[in-house]
């Protein structure tokens, strides 16, 4: 049969449907809250060589839709009925893309054929490893991130393998949650294999094959279609987070983005090197790999939002990923904070993309989205561990409209755990959770607000982890006039005498009475602030978005008592106009504006350069190395201009490492 447009919606609508359908057990029968609340998770019809031809658009994680699992399938010898295989393991195939991901996949037979796979992955809320919720910065090697499983059946013929799950239970610290979320997997990929079937009955199973890999070309074509209405060209941005380890240095990604004719080459040189911490991404040097291309994919459907979302709209691109680097990093680099990396990548991809067409894509999202964790003691002295949410901020403005508020972008398939479940699940108050004022980046169209969370912790020796830690000095940008989004900020006990700025920790101990307030990043703004109806920023200044000073300072309106004083409005926007400065294309913020002065794009392009030339394991120390030389050149204004210092520092201590740096 052949399928026509017409034809081809309707199959997909029934697949997604069936992923839908799959989502929808997983958060009915799971224990952890980062599932059945948080939604972390993912689900997909395979095709027999592993690529997605059908996920869910309503539920869970929208990173995996590109999701190759054809490594793994390779790794089990023989498929039967009834069978499941699980894998955890990073660097097993690179499909599991850190620790806590469990990826599970199952056979669907028709008969005595295989016709496709079901699978998909749920992050546990911890698998054991250094720390609670196995995820630190502070963590040096996968083998610090908790117990890895290679890819391995856990169902054999529809028997499941007990003493599998003694181990995972031994080595875990809440294994009746694991246990419990384990056995949610298993249901959703029976259901999935029983809608499948359902499908081939009503179509045929050759009709559905066909089908399925009519569904990926059909999405390649729309995804060319969308890349065809970009201007051909190269276009180079990067991004920061505020650290590449414990009080470390700034770590940058880079890309450059070359359009050709309806194909596109992310081209990640210029990436920091591999990094000794946990924020680096396993994505094995795969072209394709679906970490590297999560922006492009939310890129793709901001420009088309009637796309299919499966690994169709993979074959017109491809990305490069230096071996070493940050993006693909090689054993053993720990990786369990891939997700803060990859969320830079994110947004690096829509700066990218900005500069082709600015009036089509929005500001800088407030990145930077923390996951809070609890690991604490009831009051019958039982121990607790669950996640409480995330805490972010809003989408960026938008070329039609304000970002949205507190969840956007990003990070907008993380739902909140409302405060009841939280209060009702983990011993702890929660005594705030808002959004906060004059976080949104001004512009014409507003960036999203941040959120605020402060709780109060009841027990001794309470641990607090808050993964993706990041913006507390690098900002979310503004794009054409819009301004930068306000920073993160991590405090515990904040009206005390004594409150202690935590930065970007992500492991806290706490005492009784202790209380923690995060607040997330605000998103990018689009456009001047001085083009914004006065009558939208006094409806700002009345919802509590923005307050009357920045009013003024920022979008030159001026309210008081909650009037629009027309006329000194006027006068302040003249006065604003008159003073302001050209409009670049990015407002980057006063952090990465200082940054970038001391290491310009030759500096960088220097470094990089040394660093891809020498060994893997020395590269982080030589890049903080010519971080701490730059700085004291600089202090004592001996610096040679563009990229030379760069090599001159470089020279100036090779000689200490001379039988190694050749």
């Amino acid at each position: 049969m052949a399928f026509d447009t017409s034809g081809l919606q309707i199959l997909a609508n029934y697949c997604v449907a069936a992923a839908e359908s799959m989502a929808h057990t997983l958060v009915r029968t799971a224990h952890s809250t980062f599932v059945k609340e948080t939604e972390d998770f993912s689900c997909a019809l395979l095709t027999p060589e592993g690529l997605a031809f059908a996920s869910p658009k309503t539920l869970g994680a929208t990173w995996y839709i590109g999701l190759d699992y054809g490594p793994v399938l390779g790794m089990i010898d023989d498929y039967r009925p009834g069978d499941v295989a699980m894998t955890n393991d990073a660097y097993s195939g690179s499909v599991a893309t850190h620790s806590p991901d469990m990826v599970m996949w199952k056979p669907v037979f028709w008969q005595d054929r295989l016709v496709c796979f079901v699978g998909g992955h749920i992050h546990n809320t911890d698998v054991g490893g250094a720390v609670p919720a196995s995820l630190s910065r502070t963590l040096t090697e996968i083998h610090q991130e908790g117990i890895r499983i290679p890819p391995t059946k856990i169902v054999r013929e529809g028997v499941l393998d007990e003493s599998l799950l003694t181990l995972i239970k031994t080595n875990v610290r809440a294994p009746e949650q694991n246990i419990g979320d384990l056995h949610a997997q298993l249901a959703m990929l029976a259901n999935g294999e029983k809608r499948v079937l359902e499908m081939i009955a009503h179509f045929g199973v050759d009709d559905f094959q066909q089908g399925m890999v009519a569904l990926l070309d059909y999405a390649a074509q729309q995804a060319e279609r969308i890349l065809q209405s970009v201007p051909d060209g190269d276009y180079f941005f990067a991004e920061y987070a505020d650290e590449d380890s414990v009080n470390g240095k700034p770590m940058r990604v880079a890309m450059t983005l070359k359009i050709r004719g309806g194909r596109a080459i992310l081209d990640y040189t210029g990436s920091d090197p591999q990094l000794l911490s946990s924020l680096n991404m396993p994505t094995g040097g795969m072209t394709r790999h679906a970490l590297a291309l999560v922006g492009y994919h939310y890129v793709l459907y901001t420009l088309n939002p009637d796309i299919l979302l499966n690994a169709g709209l993979d074959r017109v691109v491809e990305c490069v990923l230096p071996e070493g680097s940050v993006m693909n990093a090689v054993y053993p680099a720990a990786v369990g904070m891939r997700s803060l990396t990859c969320k830079l990548t994110h947004v690096l991809t829509f700066g990218a993309f900005s500069q082709a067409i600015p009036d089509r894509l929005p500001a800088c999202a407030a990145c930077g989205l923390a996951i809070l964790n609890v690991k604490t003691t009831n009051t019958a002295g039982r121990s607790v561990i669950a996640s409480i949410g995330p805490v972010g901020g809003g989408a960026g403005g938008m070329p039609f409209g304000d970002g949205e508020e507190g969840s956007g972008a990003n990070v907008a398939f993380l739902r909140n755990t409302p405060v009841e479940i939280n209060e009702a699940e983990v011993p702890i108050r929660i005594t705030r959770y808002c959004l906060v004022p004059d976080s949104g980046g001004a512009g014409k169209y507003r960036g999203g607000s941040g959120l605020m969370m402060e709780f109060q912790v009841f027990a001794p020796d309470t641990t607090v982890t808050a993964r993706n830690r990041d913006r507390t000095h690098f900002a979310s940008w503004g794009v054409l006039g819009g301004m930068a989004g306000s920073n993160a900020i991590f405090v515990k006990n904040p009206d005390s005498d004594a409150p202690e700025m935590l930065g970007n920790s992500d492991v806290i101990r706490c005492q009784a009475g202790d209380v923690i307030r995060l607040t997330g990043a605000g998103g990018g703004g689009y456009g001047s602030p001085l083009d914004r109806d006065p009558q939208q920023v006094l409806s700002d200044v009345k919802r509590g978005y923005v307050t009357a000073a920045r009013a003024e300072q920022d979008y030159g309106v001026v309210v008081r008592h909650d009037e629009l004083d027309l006329i000194a409005t006027q006068q302040k926007r003249t006065a604003l106009t008159e003073a302001a400065a050209p409009v670049a294309h990015f407002d980057f913020g006063p952090w990465r504006t200082r940054f970038e002065q001391s290491w310009t794009p030759e500096r960088y392009l220097a470094m990089t350069d040394i660093l891809s030339r020498v060994p893997v394991i020395w590269r982080f120390h030589i890049k903080h190395r010519l971080f701490d030389a730059l700085a004291a050149a600089e202090a004592q204004g001996e610096t040679a201009p563009g990229g030379e210092v760069i090599h001159q520092l470089f020279d100036a201590f090779r000689e200490e490492y001379q039988a190694f740096l050749q």
